[in-house]
């Protein structure tokens, strides 16, 4: 055997096969999903389902206002978005169906 064979994980500590890191790096990606089941990726428009109450911009996003060009944050639930007059805004994805 070479030592090529194996490779150190760092993530899990472990000395693996090449082949078996290559594959699981693929599957870190997070999946984000909006409420009826689509799945989201950046740069997608989405449509309110519920009228949401921004905190601390004191105003009311009414259902069916349109979302333009979402990022996806890492997280399986939250979307980042920009919105007029509303800087940093984050939506759950349970509150968006995809357009």
């Amino acid at each position: 055997m070479s030592g090529d064979d194996y490779v150190y994980d760092e993530a899990s500590g472990e000395w693996v096969a090449a082949g078996a890191v290559a594959t699981a790096a693929g599957d870190d990606a997070v999946v984000v999903r909006d409420s009826v089941g689509n799945v989201l990726a950046d740069g997608d428009q989405v449509t309110l389902i519920k009228d949401l109450t921004v905190k601390g911009a004191g105003q009311t996003l009414k259902r069916g206002t349109l979302i333009k060009s979402i990022r996806l944050t890492g997280d399986a639930q939250e979307i980042d978005c920009k919105f007029d007059g509303i800087k940093g805004l984050v939506l759950r994805a349970e509150f968006v169906r995809k357009r």
